[in-house]
Order: structure tokens, then sequence, then C-alpha cells
């Protein structure tokens, strides 16, 4: 009665099946076997149903193949039986085709459900009901795990994987051929762009000429496995029951081509997907660890060796699957906002606080999206070999862009053209904007959940607006253009004090160069911001005061940590200077600020690229001068009471900036003896202090206030962090300028402004030419010698005569010509209380047309992409999900990476959030990583 149950039961039931998978890990037909045993032919019963095979069905998670496949059991086998690999390659990706075309995949849902359960129960006679979906997926975790460990290993040459999985089989093709047949049936000269989904290659075709027999003996070429298994994972990707639906299948056509969820390209919802989200990202997944093969090569050949997979899949899937699988992305990551799997975080509990670390479990929803923002990033990234953008020439114009041939993602993302289209995509990125925004608006710290997969709405939003110009239009004509500047500011400023983010707020900062180098946002800078940010960071006034105080927050509160972004930051408010008005006194100070700091001898001779923020800076009151003069009286106010420092610059030498710094030194170190003797008789002081009246007391900390401001720049209100900053380098890497991915034109020395010919009287108020000083004493020479900067920068007189003859002070120095002695005059004719008003109707209604050159025509400096740039970004971007796939997976772990450097930090203090986890997660049993790695 009893005979047929197992005869030793070391689990209940062996209801989980553990003691099987720890099998897998210690007996000899295992795992190990694949590197002990050389040379396992493919008919060998390892491969089949009392081999390998039965322990991988019992992997129920894709952490089961991570977890019990580690990367050194990988990395042993191809050391020691290379062979066995490539036979296990060929097995479980020919099991994967088997499995898709089989009639019995995908798995009905009641039968998963059985098929599940009775696998936790096996008899002594091994028969389970067969679960084909769970087979598919098991096989892709294992493509998934042991991929990544094969790139790393085979680096640029990629023999192994030349051989196994790009090798094409020819075999013989017997064919029956119509003898009258007689020369080829049809030609298709495919040059159009559009018409490519007949011939993707572009090459002409024909068929094969007959023979006089009735069959002929050809020979075809198979496609290599890489190939047939990029084709099975778009199957997939679009299988009725496994990823769709099974309501929208036709017949016995299990594969419909069917865009996932409304919104691009689709006005129809195919149904809920919530049953099939995991299937998604673990094709996705699979999809990503075959482009990884770009992270295991050196920066320096990204565009000479390009990744085969990637190079393949943007060139040769065809048209119809490119936009099905573009549409599919694009809609699930603008819908994110659709919600999770999850019922408990649905309803009234999502909107609790502190819900997402009572409710620990995994949020299908989130992990889906944020792998289709990766997938679509690498492929709108992808710029390698033949898959560059093509230089095409239109009259005397040059342009460079994307065709079908070498990108077909980049090139159909640029042909997006239809409002609804474009509105759609542009609220999906503001609904993640503004959830990010509520997370970090809040009076409970941490109560709510940060997006997860906000770095890449960002870096998606940038490639929209860099690849469609109809988008960037529409982005700036939309009444939410502004609202994306605050958004964008408003993250990059929580992530400035965060050294692993930096790379984040670079590309912040080239976006917003972009934007600011177009008319239509200098024409919305005059309106309010609108949008819900947090208080901290939120500016009274118009949209041009938010951008100022903005900028001068990102660079004043960094203590230089960002200097290699101040170019972008300061070429923005040169941009939209221009279309400066009204405004506030505040945002004036902080112009005037960021002058003073600019133009202090401590930054301006510590590296060669410093003067060029200068000029910027100026450029920004130019534009205001010659533009907008009456419309900008708290900014002239604030230009003429710091004339002298704009005189002073107008003859600014070496020998002056070498003394202003050796006089900040000499005050330092006479601070610092004050210090070390106030220590020493600290005992004395103290028993005297207690005998001084207030008097005294108020009369010593005044001395001391005097004493410990003669380091500071000549405004008392300057940036207090940039002295610090001076003495840093524009460049974090010690590299030179030019290979920094900046804009050439930030990059490029300042230039004078090109202005007519101003009046004679107001030739006689312009600074005159000098000669070149050589009052410079040994010790000055000492010290130029000896480098300002922390990069041992030598400056010399000829390289501040050429840029400080090329500053544009002319304006600035005919308006304060104007304007002081009128200004002076107010001042001194009437009381303080009806000065200042009077000052500023005399500002609203000057007139210097006659006295100022005519402004010069808007040139604003775009940002323009390089091999630098072009190398950074794709670094950055397969950092971060270099850094997502870490958790809970590891996909990349423990794999020498060569395009970017992984650095391993030590966890910090934990926050408030963390104590909160770790007393609710406690009791749900909640587990926390260890160790946090960072991608510079």
């Amino acid at each position: 009665m009893f005979s047929k149950f197992p005869q030793r039961i070391s689990v209940p039931f062996n209801l989980l099946g553990d003691e099987a998978k720890l099998a897998f890990r210690s007996q000899p037909g295992g795992i190990t076997k694949l590197a002990t045993v050389k040379n396992i032919p493919e008919s060998d019963s390892y491969w089949d149903q009392v081999g390998i095979w039965p322990y991988i069905l019992l992997f129920d998670s894709p952490s089961d193949v991570f977890s019990l496949i580690s990367t050194n059991d990988v990395r042993r086998a191809l050391y020691e039986a290379p062979e066995n690999v490539a036979t296990l390659i060929k097995v479980v990706t020919s099991r994967l085709f088997n499995l898709v075309s089989d009639h019995t995949f995908p798995t009905p849902p009641n039968a998963s459900v059985a098929s599940f359960a009775t696998s936790f129960i096996k008899s002594s006679t091994g028969s389970h009901e067969r679960n084909t979906n769970q087979e598919v997926l098991n096989c892709i975790r294992v493509l998934q795990r042991i991929l990544p460990v094969i790139f790393e290993i085979e680096g640029d040459t990629g023999k192994f994987e030349k051989e196994v999985l790009w090798k094409k089989v020819v075999v013989d093709d017997f064919h029956e051929v119509d003898e009258a047949a007689g020369g080829p049936q049809f030609v298709i000269e495919d040059d159009d762009d559009d018409d490519e989904e007949q011939n993707p290659s572009g090459a002409s075709s024909q068929r094969a000429s007959t023979t006089s027999s009735s069959k002929a003996k050809t020979t075809k070429t198979l496609p290599s496995i890489a190939e047939k298994l990029f084709t099975c994972l778009v199957d997939l990707l679009f299988c009725c029951g496994f990823t769709l639906p099974t309501k929208i299948q036709v017949d016995h056509y299990k594969i419909n081509y069917t865009i996932w969820e409304k919104g691009v390209g689709s006005t129809t919802d195919p149904g809920p997907s919530q049953p099939y989200e995991n299937n998604r990202t673990e094709v996705l997944r699979l999809l990503l660890v075959l482009f990884s093969k770009q992270i295991y090569a050196p920066s320096a050949t990204l565009f000479t060796t390009p990744s085969l997979y990637t190079l393949h899949y943007v060139q040769n899937t065809p048209r119809r699957d490119v936009l099905t699988i573009l549409c599919s992305l694009i809609n699930t990551a603008m819908n994110s906002s659709l919600g999770s799997n999850n019922h408990l975080m649905s309803g009234v509990t999502g909107r609790l606080p502190y819900n997402h670390l009572v409710f620990k479990g995994e949020d299908s929803r989130a992990n889906l999206v944020s792998t289709c923002f990766q997938v679509l990033l690498v492929l709108l990234d992808f710029q390698s070999g033949s898959g560059r953008d093509v230089v095409t020439t239109h009259g005397e114009n040059q342009m460079t862009g994307p065709t079908s041939r070498s990108n077909a993602f980049r090139y159909f993302i640029a042909k997006l053209h239809r409002a609804n289209d474009f509105a759609f995509i542009l609220n999906g990125t503001i609904a993640i904007f503004e959830e990010q925004m509520a997370s970090m608006n809040n009076l409970l710290p941490g109560s709510k959940k940060s997006v997860p997969y906000m770095a890449e709405t960002v870096i998606f939003f940038w490639k929209m607006i860099e690849l469609n110009k109809k988008f960037r239009a529409y982005v700036l004509d939309s009444d939410k253009a502004m609202d994306i500047l605050a958004y964008l500011f408003c993250y990059g400023l929580d992530l400035k004090d965060k050294p692993e983010q930096h790379g984040l707020c670079r590309a912040i900062s080239y976006i917003v160069q972009s934007l600011s180098a177009e008319r239509a946002f200098g024409q919305k800078l005059a309106s309010p911001i609108k949008a819900h940010i947090p208080q901290k960071w939120a500016a009274l006034g118009s949209a041009a005061d938010f951008l100022i105080q903005a900028v001068y927050s990102m660079i004043a509160t960094t203590s230089g940590t960002l200097s290699s972004l101040y170019p972008a930051f300061v070429i923005a408010l040169s941009n939209a200077a221009p279309h400066f008005k009204n405004l506030s006194v505040n945002s004036s100070a902080r112009l005037l600020q960021l002058f003073t700091s600019f133009s202090n001898p401590v930054f301006l001779l510590a590296d060669e690229g410093h003067p060029r923020l200068l000029f910027f800076v100026l450029e920004i009151f130019d534009s205001v001068i010659l533009r907008n003069l009456s419309d900008n009286p708290n900014l002239v106010y604030a230009i003429i009471h710091s004339h002298k420092s704009f005189e002073d610059l107008g003859t600014f030498t070496l020998a002056r900036g070498l003394r202003e710094i050796r006089r900040i030194q000499q005050a330092k170190e006479e601070r610092a003896r004050q210090s070390t003797g106030t220590v020493d008789k600290g005992k004395q002081r103290a028993e005297g202090e207690q005998e001084q009246g207030p008097h005294e007391e108020k009369a010593r900390l005044l001395r001391s206030e005097q004493s410990s401001s003669v380091d500071l720049p000549r405004q008392t209100d300057s940036i207090e962090t940039l002295p610090d900053a001076a003495q840093a380098s524009m460049r974090e890497d010690g590299s030179p300028p030019a290979s920094l991915p900046t804009s050439p034109t930030a990059a490029s020395p300042p230039t004078p402004q090109a202005h007519s010919v101003p009046s004679e009287k107001a030739r006689g108020k312009m600074r005159a030419g000098r000669s070149i000083s050589n009052d410079m004493t040994g010790s000055l020479e000492q010290l130029a010698a000896a480098g300002i900067g922390r990069n041992g920068f030598v400056p010399t007189q000829e390289w501040v005569t050429s840029w400080q003859q090329g500053l544009p002070l002319d304006p600035i120095l005919l308006l304060c010509s104007e304007l002081v002695p009128k200004v002076s005059e107010l001042k001194a004719s009437l009381n303080p209380t009806n000065a200042n008003t009077a000052i500023m109707d005399l500002l609203r209604s000057a007139n210097l047309e006659q006295q100022l050159p005519p402004a010069p025509p808007l040139t604003p400096r775009r940002f323009v992409w390089s091999d630098a740039s072009i190398v950074w970004l794709t670094s950055l971007i397969w950092g971060e999900i270099y850094i997502k796939g870490m958790t809970p997976l590891g996909i990349w772990n423990n794999t020498s990476v060569r395009l970017f450097h992984v650095k391993h930090t030590q966890t910090h203090q934990r926050q408030i959030t963390e104590a909160v986890t770790s007393v609710v997660g406690g009791l749900l049993r909640r587990t926390d990583s260890s160790q946090s790695v960072r991608q510079r």
C-alpha cells in the first residue's frame, strides 16, 4: 500500500525541494561535473532527463539559478573544459527553441498552478506534471548567468563566442525547381529607409537560376545560435499566455506582435498585464545581458570594436518588430504610474507614510518599468562601428543623425511626430518627476519611497530631446517647460552632495544647456514656476529667478566638487540672459556673487580654463545691458554698486593677482599663528573673560570678526565656499579640458564680442590698451612658478594678456561711466529712505542707446556631442544598469568590467528611514545588503 512512497524523507514530504537543489552543488552529476569531466558529448545522459536538466527544472526563481550556479563555477569550467560550456549553451538554447515552438507552451494558467504544486512532491518514480513556462524561464535564467562570465573572459577577442554563438552552419538543401523558370524573378533595390522591412540590409536579392533537372542540390546557411536567440526572444516578448493575455490570441497562432500597453502607436489596451510582468522582465533581462558585452571592452575601443549583439539587434531586427518593441517599451515606462502588482500597496494603504517599509513584497511593476527604461537607453545610446550616426549634407549645412540602417531604434524614435504621442511621453515623464518630488517634499523624511528609475527617466528625456527635434519644440512650447526645468534642478540639487551621483548631475547640466539654446526656452523665462517643488529650493519671482538661484546653489554649495560642470551651467545662464526681465534683488545679487568669485585671483589664476567662466558671466551682464536695460533695475544697480570690481578687472595684471594671493596667504598664516597662541593661552584667556564686561566682550568679538574677513574676495557677499573651490582644478580626472565630455563651445577660448563701432564719446570711456607690466618681484615670481592651482598650473603674463584683452567689459564700463555719477548724485542729495526709490526710477527710465553699441545677434552655445561625451554617457548608462543589477541577483557581480571603474564603498551611517526600516522590517523578516557599489 505504501510501496510508492519515497523511502527517505529528510524534509517533510520534500516540500521545498531544498535537498535536491543542494545536491546540484555537491553531487558528482551536478554543476561540478561541468569542469571536472572534459569533452562530455552532447549525447551524454548528463544533458538529458537523468543528468543536469532535472536539477535545472528544480529552480523556482531567478535567485535559485544565481545562487546555485556561481561565477566561479562557470569561470572554472571555461578554463578547464570550455567545450562543456559550449555544449551547455547549445543544449539550453536548443531546448529553449524547441519549447517555444512546442504546442504545450505556454502552459495554461490552471495547469501551471497544478504543476507548480506537484513539483514540490517528488515520488520515487520521479514522475511529475510538466510546466513548460518554468522550463523556458529556467533556460533564460541559465543563459543570464553564464553569458556575463563568457563575455568577461573573452574580452576583445571573442573567439569562443564567435565559434559557439555566431558560427553559421552550411547544410545541403534539396528543393523542387520549375524548369520553365529562367532568369531572376525579382530584384529589390532598397534605397528607401522606410521600405527596409522587405530587405533590412538594403542589398539586392534574386532567385537562384534553374537547371534542367527537376531537383537541384544547393546549400543554405542556417542562422547562428545568437541570431536564433534574438528571434526567439522577440517572439517570447509577444507570446500570448506568456507575456500577453491569451484573449488576444488568434486561432492557434500564439505569437501576436501587439503593443503591450496603450500609448504611442496604440489606442487600445490589450488587457491586464500583471500576470505577465515577471515574464517580460525575465526576457528583457536576457536582452540586457546580451547587450552587456559592451561593458567588457575598454572605452578606447568603444567605436572600433562594437558589440556584435547590440549591432545585430539595432540593424537586423525587422521593422515591424522594431516598432512594436519600441512602442511597448516606451508605453510601459510612461505608464509607470499604473501601480504595483502587490495588492497590499493599492488603495488607501498605498498612500500611508512608510508603507514601503511595512510591505516589503517584490514590486513586479517597478522591476518591469526599470528594465524597460534600461533596454530603451541601451538601444537609443548605441553608436559604435557601423551603428554610428551618419553625416548628411543639406545645402551648405551638415547634419548628423541616425538612419534605419545604422540604428533603427534611434531612427524611429526621431521619426515620431504626432502631438498625441508627444503629449503621452511628456505627461508620463512629468508624472515620474512629480512622484520623485513627492518623496522629497515631505514633512516626514523617507515616508515615501523614491522612484527607483528616476535616473533612467532623466537620461531618456535627454535622448528624446536630442534625437527628436519636434519633441523638443513641443516640450518648450507647452506650459510644462519650466516645470521640467524645476524638476531637473531639484533632483540635481538633491544629488549634488553624493559623489557617486555626480555623473547624473553632469547629465542634468548638459540637458539644461541644450534647452537654454532654444529661443522658446527664453520666451518662457518670464513665467513663474508652477510645479510643486521642495520649499528650500523654491525661488520667488519668475522662472529666470529660479534658474539663476538654482545654478548658484549648484556652484556655491558644492565646494568645487562639481567644478567640471560650471561651464555648462554658466553657459546656460549666458544663453538665457538675453531674455532676462525684472530679475529680483536676490537673483541679481547671486549673479554678482558669481562674478566676484570667478574674478577672484585665487580662482582666476588656478587653471587655464577658469577665465572662460568669467567671460561667460560678463556676457550675461552684457546681454542684459544691451537688450533689457530698463527692465532689470535691480541687476543694473548691483553692477553700479560693484563698478570698482569691473574697473579693476579692466587693468588686471598677473603681478596684481599674485599680490592679492600673497596677501590672502599671509592673512591665513597670521590667523593660524593667532589660533596657536590662543590655544596656548586658553586657560588665561578664559579666566580673563570672566572679568570682562559686556562692552569689552563685544569689542573683542568685533576685532575677531574683522581679522577673520581679510581672506574673502573684495565683496563681503561673495560665495563662501569658492576660495576653497578656487584651488580645485576645473577637471576631475587631471585630463586636459578638451578631453572632458563638455560641449566644444564650452571648451573653446573666449573671443571678443563683435560690437559695432561706438561713438567718440563712448570710446573715450572704454578701457585703453596697455602694455604688459613687468613689475613682478622675486617673491611673486616664485609664487607663480610654484603653481597656483592644485594641478600645478603656472600662469604667465602673456597668458593673462591673451584672455584679459578679450573680456567683454566695454558695455559694462560704459554703463558705469554714464550712471555711476547720476546714482552718486542722487544718494548725496536725498535721504536714504527716498534715495533707493529715486535710483530705481532713474534706472527704469535710463536710455543709453546712443552711448552703448548695438546688441549683437543671438548666438547661443549649444551642447555638441563629441567622442568623449558619447563614451561618458555610455559609461553612465551601463554604470546605472550595473548598480541596479547588483541586487537581488547580482547579474554582473564578480566579473571584471572594463568600460568604467567600479568602486566598492562602505555603507553610510543609517538614516532615520533605515531606523524605521529596522524596526518595522524586522517583523517582516527583512534582510539588508551589507555593501554597496558605486559607479564613478
